[in-house]
C-alpha cells in the first residue's frame, strides 16, 4: 500500500467519485476539484423553484439495474443504506396499455423465459422467434463481429417485438439508436443483466436525488478520512515540473499543487482540454477522445395532479411528433405526488419543441390533460455514441496522468455501472 501520496482528481461524478474512494482506500491522499457546486456530474441533484415549491429533481433520470454490482458495493462501502434508497422491480417493459415484458420475480434465466410467453400484445410466433434468437445468441455465447449493429442482430425478430423491446431497451442501455448501435455491447449488457445471476435485470430505481445517492455520501467518506472535495474549481491547466510534481491552475487559485499523480475524472472533452495543457506526448490518447461522437439525453418534468401511474416506470410508444420512450412516476418514488419525469433518449430536439410534443404525448397516451411543465433539460453530450467498432481511449494518458469516466474504454456502454468500474480501475493503476 502506497503512502503520503498525493493524488488530484479532477471531477466529482460518479467516477471521480468512485476513484477517489478507491485511491484512499489504497492509501493515496486524495484531493477531488469539481467545477459544480453540487457534485455528481452527468447523474447530480437539480434545485428547481415553481410556484413557491422546491423540487430536488436530476439534470437527469436515471435507473440502475441488480447487474450493476461495483455501484452497488460502492454505495454500500461509503455509507448508503441501498435498500431504503432504491426501488427494486422485475424488470418492466410494459406499455400504458398494460401490452409489454414484465418479468416474474423467479430465478434467472427462468425468469426471462415465462416474462416473454406471458407477454401481452405479442403473438406465438413473436415469442417463439424471439426465443430463437436469444438461444443462439447464448450458443454464440454473447458474441458477434465487431462490425454488427443491434438491427443486424436482431433481424429474425419479429418487428413487433423490435420495436416494443428491442429498440426501447437498446436506447435505454446505450443511448443509440438500434440501427447504428453496438451488437457487442448490447449482448454483453444482455448477458450481465438476463443471464448471469438472478436479480440482475431487476430495475432499481433511486428514492432520492442522484447526488444524495452517492456522491454526497462518497464526499462525507473522503472528508472523514482526511480526503478533500473542493467544489466550484474549474481546472485551467495542468503541468508537470522537472520533478515530476503536478501544478494545477484552477479559477479560484493560481496555483494548486504540488501532485505526484493526477486523474482526470471529467467528460472527454474537458479531459482533453486539460492533457494537451499538460503537453505531455499523448497524441495516441487523444486521437481516440476527440473522435468520440456523442448522444444527448433530455428529460422533461411535469407535475399532473391526481395523476398515478400503474407502475413507476412506464415505456411509452415513441415516435417523431411524441418522442419520450419513458416516463416516471416519481411521486410513487419518494416525490411529491403527480410529479413525472419523461425521458428521451438520443434526443434531437430543441427544448421548446421537446416540451409541446411531450405535453401532447401525456395527453394523448397517458390521458393527462393537464400537464405542468417544471423544467426541461436537455445534457447535448450525455453519453458517447456507443457504434459497432468503436476504439475508446484507455486509462493511461501520459506518466502521472490517468484518465476515468463512462467514455474509457471498458465493456459496458454509458451508465453509471461503466463510470464506477473506470473510477475503480484508474484508482488501482495509480
Amino acid at each position: 500500500m502506497k503512502s503520503g501520496v498525493k493524488t488530484a482528481i479532477i471531477g466529482a461524478g460518479w467516477a471521480g467519485c468512485a476513484a477517489a474512494v478507491e485511491a484512499t482506500r489504497l492509501g493515496h491522499n486524495v484531493t477531488m476539484f469539481e467545477a459544480s457546486r453540487t457534485p455528481g456530474g452527468r447523474a447530480r441533484r437539480l434545485d428547481v423553484a415553481h410556484d413557491g415549491q422546491h423540487f430536488s429533481l436530476d439534470n437527469g433520470q436515471h435507473i440502475l439495474i441488480g447487474a450493476y454490482s461495483e455501484t452497488l458495493k460502492l454505495m454500500a462501502d461509503v455509507g448508503v443504506d441501498v435498500p431504503s434508497n432504491l426501488h427494486r422491480m422485475p424488470l418492466t417493459m410494459q406499455f400504458p396499455d398494460g401490452s409489454g415484458l414484465k418479468l416474474p420475480k423467479l430465478p434467472a434465466p427462468l425468469d426471462a423465459l415465462i416474462g416473454i410467453l406471458r407477454t401481452r400484445g405479442w403473438s406465438w410466433a413473436d415469442k417463439f422467434l424471439l426465443l430463437k434468437t436469444a438461444t443462439l445468441w447464448q450458443l454464440r455465447k454473447f458474441e458477434c463481429p465487431a462490425h454488427q449493429s443491434v438491427a443486424d442482430l436482431c433481424k429474425g425478430v419479429s418487428p413487433r417485438v423490435v420495436a416494443t423491446l428491442i429498440e426501447p431497451l437498446c436506447v435505454s442501455a446505450l443511448n443509440t439508436p438500434a440501427d447504428r448501435a453496438s451488437g457487442q455491447v448490447f449482448l454483453r449488457v444482455l448477458r450481465d443483466s438476463l443471464f448471469a445471476v438472478s436479480g440482475g435485470s431487476n430495475l432499481l430505481l433511486p428514492r432520492v436525488d442522484l447526488s444524495a445517492l452517492l456522491p454526497d455520501a462518497a464526499l462525507a467518506w473522503l472528508a472523514a478520512r482526511g480526503g478533500q472535495a473542493r467544489l466550484g474549481i474549474r481546472m485551467q491547466s495542468i503541468t508537470v515540473d522537472d520533478n515530476q510534481q503536478w501544478q494545477l491552475v484552477g479559477n479560484a487559485d493560481a496555483d494548486l499543487g504540488p501532485f505526484d499523480s493526477v486523474i482526470l475524472a471529467c467528460p472527454p472533452a474537458e479531459a482533453a482540454r486539460l492533457a494537451r495543457s499538460s503537453r505531455l506526448p499523448c497524441a495516441d490518447w487523444l486521437a481516440l477522445a476527440d473522435g468520440l461522437q456523442h448522444e444527448a439525453i433530455a428529460t422533461v418534468y411535469a407535475l399532473a395532479p391526481g395523476t398515478q401511474l400503474a407502475h413507476p416506470m412506464l415505456a411509452l410508444p415513441s415516435s417523431p411528433a411524441y418522442p419520450a420512450q419513458f416516463v416516471f412516476d416519481r411521486g410513487q418514488l419518494g416525490g411529491p405526488a403527480g410529479l413525472l419525469a419523461f425521458v428521451i433518449s438520443a434526443s434531437q430536439q430543441g427544448n421548446a419543441e421537446l416540451t409541446a410534443q411531450v405535453a401532447a404525448q401525456a395527453k394523448e397516451q397517458l390521458g393527462i390533460k393537464s400537464l405542468h411543465i417544471l423544467q426541461t433539460v436537455v445534457e447535448k453530450r450525455a453519453t458517447f455514441a456507443c457504434t459497432p467498432g468503436l476504439q475508446r481511449p484507455g486509462h493511461h494518458v501520459a506518466p502521472g496522468l490517468l484518465a476515468c469516466g463512462d467514455y474509457a474504454d471498458g465493456p459496458y456502454p454509458a451508465t453509471l455501472e461503466g463510470a464506477v468500474r473506470s473510477g475503480l480501475q484508474a484508482a488501482r493503476l495509480l
